[in-house]
């Protein structure tokens, strides 16, 4: 059984057991956090919400919270001295997905 989900302004398949990394919570870890916009329920048979599946939830565990690798945003303007550098580091949470309740 899989589901996708909606968290973090972005939609994610996601099964049970699987280990994801999404947008960072606002939950400690250890912490259990439920998501409620569940977009389509899939397996035997499918559900698919207009735009979310009536009581059909998501059960994951808060894993970790850390942050991703680093990218560089550097804005030039040719012939005008014009180089700005900066370094970005998304932060992130990483969740065990525990259930799927359709």
């Amino acid at each position: 059984m899989y589901a996708i989900i909606e968290t973090g302004g972005k939609q994610v398949k996601v099964e049970e057991g699987q280990e994801i990394y999404i947008e960072k919570l606002d939950a400690e870890a250890g912490e259990s956090v439920n998501f409620d916009k569940v977009v389509l329920v899939g397996g035997d048979d499918v559900k698919v919400g207009s735009p979310y599946v009536e009581g059909a939830s998501v059960t994951a565990k808060v894993e970790k919270h850390g942050r991703g690798k680093k990218i560089i945003v550097f804005k030039m303007k040719a012939k005008k001295n014009y180089r700005r550098k900066q370094g970005h580091r998304q932060p992130y949470t990483k969740v065990v997905i525990e259930k799927i309740n359709a």
